[in-house]
């Protein structure tokens, strides 16, 4: 915790560029969202950037407004674990997509009419 004015003078000047960068970067996701760089429509390309761009944007927060960048080790194997956890649904998500049983199931769902 910043106790000297100047400490404080430091901290302000950072909140105020990642306040900034924050900023810029909404505009930039909102500019990605009206035009499309790989194409008419929307694609898994312009997906995976506007999430590029939300990753660098949550990483700032998290790192400096919630001050993780000067935690301890247990806090990293938390967030670790629910990475992982988050990673797992996911795939989930992913493997019932992809699910062969669903598939004949609806095969015949639909040849019964």
């Amino acid at each position: 915790m910043a106790t000297t004015p100047e400490e404080l003078a430091s901290h302000k000047k950072a909140y105020t560029a990642i306040g900034i960068a924050l900023l810029v970067l909404t505009c930039v996701t909102v500019a990605f969202g009206f035009w499309h760089p790989f194409g008419p429509v929307m694609t898994w390309r312009d997906i995976t950037l506007g999430l590029l761009i939300a990753i660098v944007k949550s990483s700032m927060v998290a790192l400096i407004f919630m001050h993780l960048n000067h935690e301890r080790g247990l806090i990293y194997k938390i967030l670790l674990f629910t990475f992982c956890f988050f990673l797992g649904l996911m795939l989930l998500i992913f493997f019932a997509h992809a699910d062969p049983i669903r598939e004949a199931f609806d095969a015949i769902r639909n040849s019964l009419g």
